[in-house]
């Protein structure tokens, strides 16, 4: 979500030879230097890769898990795990090998099936993981997600050939696959985790920089460095402590009086102040988080793609001073959206057909609201959910206000204490309004603004497709945009299925947030990646 994405390449097989070819020995074997503590947040769900996508527990589940392929600072692709995944001639199948040596943290080896048998888990519907849908690009998944589908069934495209070497065949051509399985979604795990899932998201075994040590719930969870991690982020420091907040005013605090290490974001309160502030040290460049809030597809008044729906949920868009809210809000630490993606990705675009429906224009949102109403008159308060616990209120306030003084209708900001509490809420179908909605991506391509958040597969809890929009012809648009052997071809599709989110706003852009935060004055090594993270391994303490 933060730095420069990878562009789509020009050809499969180019893609195979450079992700063949690439991938560093172990990082910087600079001696450790203590324990860091960092600003967190409580995780939705036990700590299992393919039920996290929410950032609380991703921030971890990266830390704990190495995949196929790791990302650079700047989102520059690197073999992890993979010793090369090659590609055959259109696309559809890639032949992975694993580097040897690799364990997980109880010792035992990461192999083939390490990974084919987590994502069947992943995959299976039996098993109602949140991130299936990243796995609905191979072969099977349809089978997997059936009535039929039984506990420990397994995915037909994959194909173990030994230890060290699996296959993967594809529905379609995905020439952008050798990126996507750097998502957390496709992590490995050890044979330990079918015995007991849910003792294992308490206490999880895996493969990457740091080793699972405690969670003490709404307290904080602690992880110590992996002694035997053999990959490209090697820890320079003995571990990470996440501290758990619910008001990062709190948190900034300690950060000024030195207890607690580093935090990756600022609260509104310091957005004027934070990069003159001796007492810590500031970050703050351009970000690649897209902010916005949505509304659920099938809520009364607001039903996506019917004349009615569109109408309302244009005319709000427009009724949204966005340039009032991150000039004065966030105090300029943002920058008004124009797409739904981030400037900072290949494929982002100022200038799309529809796009005006982001720009501020309160005549026009009553004309379209009044035109709305003679279909149907809108009665009831249209909430604005948000947790509490992240600094989104005076977001959250702001929009509310711009709201109601352009529509005259009674908005009102609804505050959800958790984060936790907040995304179960949405996980649960429980919200009756609008919904803060924000996105880090997975990985460094436009296709993870769009495909996980709007495509029917994503839809009913086997994504985060959280409003549940489904439109074929997005779909349709999508896949074309995934098989495309070139980055001009693949943007052009992913632009015209934007065009049809113009006009159906399933969720409505805010603001791209800044990769911002700060650190306590004797933390060294402070720097953000391309998801707006701090690079926790490269921490040290003076």
């Amino acid at each position: 979500m933060k730095k420069r994405a990878i562009a789509l390449v020009a050809a499969a097989a180019a893609l195979g030879m450079m992700l063949g070819g690439c991938g560093a020995s172990g990082g910087d074997n600079n001696a450790a230097s203590g324990n860091i503590t960092a600003y967190g947040s409580e995780p939705q769900n036990p700590l299992i890769p393919g039920n996290i996508n929410e950032t609380g527990g991703g921030k971890i589940i990266d830390l704990l898990f190495s995949r196929l392929v790791s990302f650079d600072a700047e989102g520059n692709p690197e073999n992890e795990v993979a010793d090369s995944i090659t590609p055959n001639d259109d696309a559809t199948e890639y032949t992975i090998k694993l580097k040897d040596g690799w364990k997980f943290t109880d010792g035992t080896d990461v192999t083939a099936e390490s990974f084919t048998k987590a994502w069947s888990y992943v995959a299976n519907v039996k098993n109602a993981q949140l991130n299936s849908s990243f796995m609905s690009g191979i072969k099977g998944y349809d089978e997997l997600q059936s009535d039929n589908a039984k506990e420990g069934d397994q995915l037909s495209g994959l194909q173990v050939v030994n230890d060290h070497e699996f296959k993967v065949a594809l529905n379609a051509p995905d020439s952008v696959f050798p990126i996507e399985i750097g998502y957390s979604a496709f992590s490995p795990l050890p044979e330990s985790f079918y015995k007991d899932p849910k003792a294992f998201g308490e206490d999880p075994v895996g493969n990457g920089p740091y080793k699972f040590d405690k969670w003490s719930h709404d307290s904080e969870i602690s992880l110590t460095k992996n002694a035997d991690y053999k990959g490209n982020n090697a820890a320079k420091n003995d571990g990470i402590t996440f501290k758990i907040y619910t008001d990062p005013d709190s948190a900034y605090a300690d950060v000024q009086a030195g207890n607690l290490d580093v935090m990756d974001t600022v609260p509104s309160s310091a957005t004027k102040t934070f990069e003159k502030d001796t007492s810590i040290k500031a970050y703050n460049k351009a970000g690649s988080s897209f902010q916005s809030f949505t509304i659920p597809c099938s809520l009364e008044h607001w039903v996506c793609g019917t004349e009615e729906g569109n109408l309302r949920r244009q005319a709000l868009s427009k009724a949204i001073d966005r340039e009032s809210i991150v000039s004065k809000v966030l105090n300029g630490v943002g920058t008004v959206a124009t797409d739904f993606s981030a400037p900072v990705i290949n494929g982002y675009s100022k200038d799309l057909k529809g796009s005006d429906v982001l720009k501020y224009n309160p005549d026009e949102a009553k004309d379209l609201w009044a035109k709305a109403d003679a279909i149907s008159k809108y009665s009831g308060t249209l909430t604005f959910s948000y947790n509490a616990d992240g600094g989104a209120k005076p977001v959250y306030d702001a929009i509310v206000n711009s709201v109601n003084n352009t529509l005259n209708i009674g908005a009102k900001a609804n505050p959800v204490a958790t984060f936790a509490q907040f995304r179960s809420d949405i996980t649960d179908g429980k919200m009756t309004g609008a919904f803060r909605t924000g996105w880090q991506a997975d990985y460094p391509s436009i296709q993870n603004y769009l495909y996980p958040l709007y495509d029917s597969a994503a839809a009913d809890g086997h994504g985060s497709n959280d409003g549940n929009f489904k439109n074929a012809q997005f779909d349709e648009l999508c896949a074309k945009a995934a098989a495309a052997t070139s980055t001009e071809e693949a943007n052009d599709l992913y632009h015209q299925a934007e065009e049809i989110l113009f006009v159906q706003l399933p969720a409505i852009p805010l603001y791209y947030s800044n990769a911002d935060g700060v650190c306590a004055k004797n933390i060294d090594g402070f720097a953000m990646n391309w998801q707006n993270v701090p690079i926790y391994t490269q921490l040290t303490r003076s």
